[in-house]
């Protein structure tokens, strides 16, 4: 590896964090501005399609799954479609961005530890399961406030809750897309293309109030969720993975939650407390610990 291609992966491993650290920010906000979880769904997965639609149409064969087939498709449109979305989303109306981002990115290593368990009978190994048992420290010690009913967020446990259940989706889905072994970009374009269809179902079943909502607060859903969070975050890891390699990819995957931290106190005006602050170095440190790790042993 060249020293101008070690630095290009560490790169785009940065920028990757950035965009995933800002996205709970992001969503937060929209739920602040009066935005409701089908609009941010239908935006950002109309957007993605869009973007990805020439390209889609131009590789992709049989249009539109390509290598993944129909059923195999319509299982990851159902996985990380529009009902993630509105999952990850409806957390945020409950907590604040930081909640998303420790929650769901810690989660993400520990339960992917236990359906491969499950699954195959493959353990971690030590040093990787003493990290994952500091992350949920981490998260005890983070979440204690939300559970225990603090006054001035009543419901944050339930936000917890849903961003819990969204880790566990994206555990399944990462675990099925390694074993497809299809690539990334058209795993999303397949996604994003069968979540069109499923859109109007949304449109149908929840309420909606993009009519009354300012454009530039559309606008920033729809660049930020559909373009920068569907696409461009994608490609970025999926160069980083390539350049560096999967182990030192996950490396930067600790940097979410701390780039969730500051933007969420610069934009929000959500600090954390002491226990939050204390809690996320926990998973953060947990992460470490795990990434790092071998996987068996």
């Amino acid at each position: 590896m060249t020293f101008r291609a070690h630095w290009l992966g560490i790169l785009c491993g940065l920028l990757t964090a950035l965009i995933w650290g800002v996205q709970a920010v992001v969503s937060r906000h929209a739920m602040l501005v009066g935005l409701t979880t089908a609009d941010v769904a239908i935006l950002r997965f109309i957007t993605a399609a869009a973007v990805l639609l020439p390209w889609a149409l131009k590789t992709m064969r049989p249009f539109p799954v390509g290598a993944l087939g129909w059923r195999r498709a319509w299982i990851v449109a159902l996985l990380v479609g529009p009902l993630y979305s509105l999952v990850l989303v409806a957390g945020a109306a409950f907590a604040p961005a930081l909640h998303s981002s420790t929650i769901s990115t810690g989660l993400i290593p520990v339960f992917t530890a236990a359906l491969i368990f499950l699954v195959t009978g493959e353990r971690a190994g030590r040093m990787r399961l003493a990290g994952l048992c500091i992350i949920v420290l981490g998260i005890a010690v983070f979440s204690r406030g939300a559970f225990i009913l603090t006054p001035s967020r009543p419901d944050a446990w339930i936000g917890d809750l849903l961003f819990a259940l969204v880790a566990i989706v994206w555990s399944i889905f990462g675990l099925l897309a390694r074993r497809w072994g299809v690539g990334s970009l058209e795993i999303t374009a397949a996604s994003c293309l069968l979540s069109v269809p499923l859109l109007l179902v949304v449109a149908l079943a929840l309420p909606t109030n993009m009519a009354q909502a300012p454009f530039a607060e559309l606008l920033l859903q729809a660049l930020y969720q559909g373009i920068l969070v569907g696409v461009v975050a994608l490609y970025l890891y999926t160069r980083s993975v390539e350049i560096l390699g999967a182990g030192r990819a996950t490396l930067f995957l600790p940097l979410v939650p701390v780039v969730t931290a500051a933007a969420g106190t610069l934009l929000l005006g959500e600090s954390p407390s002491p226990a939050e602050l204390a809690g996320m170095a926990i998973v953060v440190a947990g992460m470490l610990i795990a990434f790092r790790s071998p996987s068996v042993g």
